[in-house]
């Protein structure tokens, strides 16, 4: 399998805190550290490490507490503005989240239809525009999957799939990447809450993610 990604390309990684970890304002990029300490950083690290002949170049546009209806509203700015030619979507931890952190708060619950068709349209508007998209699933960092927020992120975990296989897309399963981990550890050795990674939770992900887009580690 060739890299999806072609040389010289420019690839925005778009999501929520996890993608954002400290990124620079008002794009992700640059000198000191501008791309974050996400898994994002740890992608283009080995990229750039293993063939420096790429000339990638990645943008963080993560936004800690978003859900997908916040990356709606910022989708022509911090997407379709910036002329990307691969796009990679995290999304839909905090849209799950919020209803059971904040039960009785509504008003910022994203429920299963919404998310479907909010991120329908943000990949299938996007598509035409760009090379290719990436998307992940949101995860829970839990094995247990009779526990209520683990058996809804794998309803929108779930989603993330059929709408990746509707369009001809790779999609990372980052849940499985997570079940994976906890066979052999305790999921508290690498987050505190669930959700959030320590580094070797971020090269979880970032191995995942290469693997979907074809990277040789040999």
């Amino acid at each position: 399998m060739a890299l999806l990604f072609q040389p010289g390309s420019k690839i925005v990684c778009i999501g929520d805190s996890i993608t954002d970890f400290d990124r620079a304002r008002p794009y992700g990029e640059g000198l000191n550290g501008g791309i974050g300490r996400s898994y994002v950083a740890i992608v283009d690290g080995l990229l750039k490490a293993v063939d420096p002949s790429l000339h990638l170049r990645f943008v963080n546009m993560g936004v800690g507490g978003n859900t997908v209806r916040d990356l709606a509203a910022r989708w022509q700015t911090d997407v379709l503005n910036l002329h990307p030619d691969y796009v990679t979507v995290l999304i839909g931890i905090n849209d799950v989240w919020r209803q059971y952190d904040t039960p009785e708060i509504t008003e910022g619950h994203v429920y299963t239809p919404e998310y479907q068709e909010t991120l329908s349209r943000l990949v299938e508007t996007t598509l035409p525009e760009v090379k290719r998209m990436v998307l992940m699933t949101p995860y829970i960092i839990e094995p247990n999957r009779e526990d209520p927020m683990r058996a809804r992120m794998d309803e929108y975990g779930r989603i993330v799939k059929e709408i990746a296989g509707k369009n001809d897309i790779p999609c990372v399963d980052l849940q499985a990447a997570f079940d994976r981990y906890c066979k052999e550890y305790y999921p508290a050795s690498i987050n505190w809450d669930r959700i959030h990674p320590n580094t070797a939770g971020h090269c979880i992900i970032a191995r995942a993610l290469l693997n979907a887009i074809g990277f040789d580690w040999k």
